[in-house]
């Protein structure tokens, strides 16, 4: 007589209890109840985030839009913006002279690796934010940051000019080529050479 039939002729004698039996239903008809709450909390969480998308799909026809407050050439200006989510984004606002103005722009960001990937809402935020270099009809050559509005013109030697910006949250230093660029550091001054 092998092993398995020594155990199937001892347990055979062996019988599970009535209690025992109504125990394991239990435990059944609780597995299948829970089951079926996670069942309906999952439809109920996808119907949810549907229903979101579409509401904020219908408002804004596919992305999202914000209000905000943005300093354009040195005058705090509310401005309506929306990103793509591809790295990408279009603003409208309304000048100091009452006209409606169309700005858009985006980008990419290459890894190391060399791989690419749209740039995030937020990069795209600091660079509306970066401070911006005009160049006027008049010849005058103006920095906007923030609330700040600096006139350049006769800071340049050579076709180049170093402007330290400060506002209550950072200091950055600003190295501009006439007509030809400009690069920024929290740091310090970075050398014509090393852009454009």
């Amino acid at each position: 007589m092998t092993n398995k039939e020594k155990y199937k002729q001892a347990f055979s004698a062996i019988h599970a209890s009535d209690d025992f039996s109504l125990e394991v239903e239990k435990m059944e008809r609780t597995m299948k109840h829970h089951k079926f709450k996670a069942m309906v909390a999952a439809v109920a969480a996808c119907v949810m985030i549907v229903g979101s998308a579409t509401a904020a799909y219908a408002a804004d026809v596919g992305g999202i839009q914000r209000t905000i407050q943005l300093w354009i050439h040195g005058d705090q200006t509310e401005a309506t913006i929306q990103f793509d989510g591809d790295g990408n984004y279009s603003m409208d606002y309304t000048d100091e002279q009452g006209n409606v103005k169309h700005q858009g722009g985006g980008g990419v960001a290459i890894a190391p690796d060399g791989t690419e990937a749209p740039v995030s809402d937020e990069d795209l935020m600091e660079e509306l934010t970066a401070p911006d270099v005009e160049y006027e009809d008049d010849g005058s050559v103006w920095v906007y940051w923030f609330d700040q509005k600096i006139d350049i013109t006769d800071k340049f030697e050579n076709d180049v000019c170093y402007v330290k910006l400060v506002n209550s949250e950072k200091t950055l230093y600003m190295t501009v080529k006439y007509q030809n660029g400009y690069a920024t550091s929290p740091n310090k001054y970075l050398s014509p050479s090393t852009f454009n």
